[in-house]
């Protein structure tokens, strides 16, 4: 069994976010980054999988050579091999462009990603993938089996409760938790990675459908105005004439 994991490089959530070129661009500098955490737990699952049923796990990056580190983490903590696709992910459709490329080279059994990157947190790129296949795309699961070894067994949230699918191979999942544990590279991990295959492959003639004209930082926060709890009055004065919530 073929399994690609789609994983992104994102910047960590402690990372202190600024803007350059007149606010419309990223600026990388002094900003740690780390492997999306929603992939994360579709690269255990797929780790899981392989030891219990066999096969093999691929990474694939959409993203440019400083994306490495954190791919080489990915074969550290069990990933066989990796691809990477040279090029900056100009927007959801050139990404999801870019993994249906290499997924129709390779037929693989299975694709997994997380649910969103905590970048942008588009949601969009495991349906678009499944779509440019033109294979099932199951998003976003909380729990995958295989039943055999044709068949996988999905679960996801719903409103209300969960639903149950059952779908036939090849199909795409995007993950979120408690699907797996996150695991951490061991030391015998990040010594096998630094030799186990990391292919780089130049982008398909796709082009992005979107672009970003600007950022922008959300307002700071105002000042706040303490209320006596007994003063019940004041505050609803507060809430009808200021706040204009009543």
């Amino acid at each position: 069994m073929k399994i690609l994991v789609c994983i992104s490089n994102v910047p960590d959530t402690t990372a202190k976010i600024n803007f350059t070129s007149d606010n419309t661009a990223f600026d990388k500098n002094g900003v740690q980054f780390v492997i999306n955490p929603w992939d994360e737990y579709a690269l255990t699952r797929a780790i899981e999988l392989k030891e219990a049923k066999g096969g093999s796990v691929t990474v694939l990056n959409v993203g440019e050579a400083d994306t490495e580190p954190n791919i080489r983490k990915a074969l550290a903590i069990g990933a066989d091999d990796a691809i990477r696709v040279n090029a900056h992910p100009k927007d959801a459709f050139f990404v999801a462009q870019q993994i249906a490329a290499v997924a129709k080279e390779n037929s693989y059994d299975i694709i997994l990603m997380g649910r969103e990157s905590i970048d942008y947190n588009g949601f969009q790129v495991h349906n678009m993938v499944g779509e440019i296949l033109g294979i099932p795309s199951i998003t976003p699961a909380f729990k995958l089996d295989l039943i055999d070894d044709a068949t996988a067994r999905l679960e996801r949230e719903i409103e209300g409760g969960k639903e149950v699918v059952e779908v036939k191979l090849p199909f795409v999942a995007s993950a979120q938790q408690p699907m797996s544990e996150p695991r951490i590279p061991n030391m015998r991990g990040i010594m096998t990675a630094r030799t186990k295959p990391l292919k780089v492959v130049e982008p398909s003639g796709a082009e992005a459908k979107s672009a970003y004209v600007s950022f922008s930082k959300p307002e700071k926060k105002g000042g706040v105005k303490l209320v006596d709890a007994d003063n019940a009055a004041e505050l609803i004065t507060l809430l009808r004439n200021e706040a204009k919530v009543l």
